[in-house]
């Protein structure tokens, strides 16, 4: 295996990083982008079923989104400029339920983050441009998908905005309910 696996990352059950070996020679660079093997070996789901690619300009938030009838597992990983990748648990039985993480996901260090089901997911741009790679372990069911307000006040989310701008977003995004008016009070 050429890859590193650090489980269990910000003390949330489930959520995973992993570091990829990076092989340079004359030539230039080999890695392992996935390993079904390596994910099965530490208990965590290798079987997706289609990979997204988005392309987003500088200063784009993404999310929060969720599904919740037909929850996903994702691997993030970014091509090409730099993200904060956040998620947030909203396993009910979990003890984590509600925290949330985030990690700086680029071109540069290769991290990718996988993403247990049950968790609300979103990002936000911090290069002028990025090109993000997501599996899936489930298809997208639209009626599905649950938007979450990304300053919603209960969570906390801490996201490095470039001089403490409002962030680019779709105008479904921008109209998300807060985390209270979806689930209520913790």
């Amino acid at each position: 295996m050429r890859i590193q696996i650090e489980e269990n990352i910000g003390k949330i059950e489930g959520l995973t990083l992993i570091i990829p070996e990076i092989i340079r020679d004359n030539k230039g660079t080999f890695m392992e982008t996935f390993n079904g093997q390596a994910l099965n070996s530490v208990g965590l789901s290798s079987k997706f079923v289609q990979d997204n690619q988005v392309f987003n300009i500088g200063s784009v938030l993404r999310g929060l989104h969720v599904n919740i009838n037909n929850p996903q597992a994702k691997l993030i990983r970014v091509l090409n400029g730099s993200i904060f990748d956040v998620v947030v648990d909203l396993r009910k039985s979990s003890s984590t339920y509600t925290k949330w993480y985030g990690v700086e996901l680029n071109s540069e260090n290769r991290k990718q983050l996988y993403i247990p089901e049950g968790f609300a997911h979103g990002y936000y741009v911090q290069s002028n441009t990025a090109e993000v790679l997501f599996k899936v372990t489930t298809h997208w069911v639209p009626n599905d998908e649950i938007g979450i307000a990304w300053d919603s006040k209960e969570l906390g989310i801490q996201w490095p905005l470039k001089d403490r701008t409002k962030p680019i977003m779709n105008e479904k995004d921008a109209n998300n309910k807060s985390f209270v008016d979806i689930f209520g009070k913790r």
